[in-house]
């Protein structure tokens, strides 16, 4: 206090002199008043220009009026320049100093900025490519959706380095959701195809259960189970196409298919030859026993037409199977079949009864019906038994023939358009299939009416018919011929399977090749059709003969590989609650390789292993994943609880006191424990470092000016020894001790300011011998504190008797005044 107040007085006689000096010389102060006149005019005439950063910074510090050096100080850019003019401004001028100290600052807020977003650049990058190496693909259009969201925020700012790094990242995963696309799309065809194969093999089985319960008496239309079975194979051969198929469920349709082609085949040899037929059924009909060329004939009939068994045979095949069976030899009646003989009789008189009501009421269908079912049952009866109803048998045939020539009248017309209707066919250039099965039908319609007696009509629609067909022969013929290629394409396809498994080394064979060799070989099985079906049996059973060959070595390798695969699922299985998280996820990569490295397995076995494997690493992912969201909710509230701290923390500077700065520094550091973000960290990292100078600032100044009042008393002749610091002693014991003149000179030196011009050459020789020394203006703020110390303590050290120059003092004090301005 006493040395403020003796400063205070000081500067009052200063003025007080400087007064009376202005009053001594008024035309000096004009001349200064002009000068300063125009060195502001001039200063303005530079800020009207466009001075480079260092003109800036000079005005800024030695501008004439405020407004200039606001002005000037306004302007600066350079964050070199805005400190130097902040420094030499504090404690001179406060607007000036503000005014840098809000572009310095938003310059570190710019910065911050910038680095941030450099670190959001980097991080959306990483996060590309994690993506784009990730196995993980649950939600991965949605992540990369937001990845790009947020690139287009930072893209501006991104090198064209980064931005390329970021679009290869990109590529990488687009191409990947391409293949995740493609995957799940062959997934849903396979499905749709297997649904396709079930409802097939579904409609198979029910046709052929329907067929199995078809009543004898009618025959199912051809037309429609043939166009049954073509839709159907073709609707199989997509359903199979590009894909694996079960032996078990290729089996049960080639069973299926096989039984639904003999039955049409059946069927359609019994339409061809219904007039065979009929003539067979008429001549057992006129004689009980026909013969042996008849017999012959119903047997190489019964042979082409091939009934199916399971099915029930359709009635109208019945005689030609009892024809085609064994003669029948005339045994002696015995007494146990009187009582069947007398029931069949019984049941004779009925349908007798019956069929002549039928032949009455002019019923043909019926009529017809009847006399089979009378002749049948009069056949089963022996000679004594059937000889009363011989007579009545003849006459009801004979009358059975002439309803059917009484009705022949009716259905002439109609056969008569049957035969303009083929004539008409005839004519027209239809595709080929279609127009065979328009005759088919058309033929099926002449039967229906039961033919014609009149031999004309007949000759007139068979000669249509082949008129009609013969533009059909052609095709059909290059189907059989086309048929006959695909049969010898299998018959190659068998010979290259036997050769290759004649050659096949299995203990080193590569097993995705013959995989794919088992695969191309069924493909190509399946394009080569039609074929004959039966020229195609014994080549069908040599090709399953060697596929089964071929998939028993494939069948042992998948469930080899299928073990090991189940192994690693086991392992991936164990690693979900496996700790460290960390390598859980490094044990999990690993397992992805090795799941890479395996070779062939059942596709449908593999689906249930990769779903299982990547169900559990897909849980030791979400764990990290909830780790970080973890880490990132905590380190947002702990943000949050900065934010407060760094807010109060602000507000502070080197003028605030002491305690609060050192309160706001230890809550700082309190948040070094915290889990902050990375911005955040940086943030209390600064305004640590600011609090930190603020208050070596403030302990400089209470050292200086400690310093300062030590060095007045020492002047003064007080003998303060004891209020000297203990370590000064030590710190001025230089054997070399300087006089008070140039220990004066040495603080001016380092306070940076200059000394009066009669010591300018001593100054100078001072500043030389600190140049050779290794010291200069390099030196480090530290090192200038410490060594104008040893200068101080240098002086309070000192005899009184060689402190007796009051100026000495007060230049000793400006240099250390001018050490706390810095």
């Amino acid at each position: 206090m006493a040395a403020f107040i003796q400063k205070l007085f000081k500067s009052r006689k200063s003025s007080d002199a400087t007064g009376k000096n202005r009053q001594e010389t008024p035309p000096t102060a004009a001349v200064q008043e002009d000068t300063r006149a125009i060195l502001r005019e001039e200063q303005l005439q530079a800020l009207e220009g466009s001075p480079d950063q260092a003109t800036l910074a000079n005005l800024a510090i030695s501008g004439a009026t405020a407004d200039i050096r606001l002005d000037a100080a306004s302007r600066l850019t350079n964050a070199d320049s805005l400190q130097q003019v902040q420094k030499q401004a504090k404690g001179r001028d406060k607007g000036v100093y503000q005014s840098v100290r809000q572009a310095l600052q938003n310059i570190r807020d710019e910065q911050a900025r910038q680095e941030s977003l450099s670190q959001t650049i980097t991080t959306l990058i990483s996060n590309a490519n994690d993506q784009a190496r990730s196995d993980d693909t649950k939600l991965y259009e949605a992540r990369l959706e937001s990845l790009i969201r947020h690139w287009s925020e930072v893209e501006p700012h991104a090198t064209p380095e980064q931005a390329q790094s970021f679009l290869e990242a990109v590529h990488r995963c687009k191409e990947r959701l391409d293949a995740i696309r493609s995957a799940l799309e062959v997934e849903k065809r396979q499905q749709d195809q297997k649904q396709q194969r079930e409802e097939t093999l579904a409609l198979l089985t029910r046709t052929l259960a329907e067929l199995k319960e078809q009543a004898p008496e009618t025959l199912p239309s051809l037309a429609s189970l043939d166009a049954l079975q073509k839709t159907q194979e073709n609707r199989w051969l997509e359903a199979t196409r590009d894909t694996t198929v079960d032996k078990q469920e290729q089996k049960a349709y080639e069973s299926a298919m096989l039984s639904l082609r003999s039955y049409v085949s059946a069927i359609r040899h019994i339409n061809q030859e219904k007039e065979t037929i009929s003539a067979l059924a008429a001549a057992l009909d006129a004689s009980e026993d026909a013969s042996d060329e008849h017999r012959e004939q119903a047997k190489t009939l019964i042979k082409t037409i091939a009934w199916p068994e399971g099915y029930p045979m359709p009635a109208v095949l019945e005689p030609v199977r009892k024809l085609a069976g064994k003669r029948k030899t005339v045994a002696p009646a015995k007494a146990e079949n009187q009582e069947k003989q007398k029931a069949l009789a019984s049941e004779l008189e009925t349908s007798v009864g019956r069929l002549e009501a039928a032949l009455e009421a002019k019923q043909l269908k019926e009529s017809k019906q009847l006399l089979k079912t009378a002749q049948q049952q009069f056949k089963s009866l022996d000679h004594r038994h059937g000889k009363p109803f011989q007579a009545r048998m003849q006459l009801l045939a004979g009358q059975l023939r002439e309803l059917s020539d009484w009705q022949g009248f009716a259905t002439e017309p109609k056969q008569i358009a049957l035969c303009e209707q083929m004539e008409y066919l005839a004519e027209q250039p239809i595709e080929p299939e279609a127009k065979a099965e328009r005759i088919k039908e058309l033929q099926n319609e002449w039967r229906d009416l039961g033919g014609s007696s009149d031999r004309a009509l007949w000759a007139r629609f068979k000669e249509a018919s082949d008129r009609a067909y013969e533009p059909c022969k052609a095709y059909f013929s290059a189907k059989s011929g086309l048929k006959q290629a695909n049969l010898e394409k299998r018959q190659a396809i068998c010979a290259e399977l036997e050769t290759f498994l004649n050659s096949a080394d299995w203990t080193a064979i590569d097993w995705k090749a013959a995989e794919k060799i088992h695969l191309t070989a069924r493909q190509e099985w399946k394009a080569a059709w039609p074929v004959e079906f039966r020229d195609n049996r014994q080549v069908q059973k040599r090709f399953d003969d060697l596929l089964k060959k071929l998939e028993a070595p494939l069948d042992e390798e998948r469930r080899k590989n299928e073990a090991l695969k189940q192994e690693i699922v086991d392992k991936a299985n164990a690693l979900t609650s496996h700790e460290p998280l960390q390598d859980a996820m490094n044990q999990a990569k690993n397992l992805q390789t090795d799941w890479k490295a395996i070779g062939i397995t059942r596709h449908r076995e593999d689906r249930k292993l990769w779903q299982a494997f990547r169900k559990a690493c897909d849980e030791i992912f979400a764990r990290r994943d909830a780790q970080r969201n973890e880490k990132h909710e905590a380190a947002k509230a702990a943000d949050e609880a900065a934010e407060t701290v760094l807010d109060e923390a602000r507000a502070l500077d080197s003028n605030s006191d002491e305690p609060t700065l050192s309160s706001a520094f230890a809550q700082l550091r309190e948040l070094e424990s915290a889990v902050l973000s990375s911005a955040s960290k940086e943030r209390v990292q600064r305004e640590k470092q600011r609090l930190h100078k603020a208050m070596a600032d403030q302990r400089l100044r209470a050292n200086i000016s400690a310093w300062q009042s030590l060095v007045r008393a020492r002047v003064d002749g007080a003998e303060s020894g004891a209020e000297l610091p203990e370590h000064w002693p030590a710190l001025a014991a230089d054997p070399n001790q300087l006089e008070p003149t140039e220990l004066v000179i040495r603080a001016e030196i380092l306070g940076g300011i200059g000394s009066p011009e009669s010591d300018q050459q001593r100054r100078m020789e001072i500043q030389v011998q600190r140049l050779a020394e290794g010291m200069g203006s390099s030196e480090k703020s530290s090192d200038q504190v410490r060594e104008m110390e040893k200068l101080v303590a240098s002086w309070c050290l000192k005899p009184s008797g060689e402190l007796s120059d009051q100026a000495l003092a007060e230049r000793l004090n400006n240099a250390l005044a001018a050490l706390v301005v810095d």
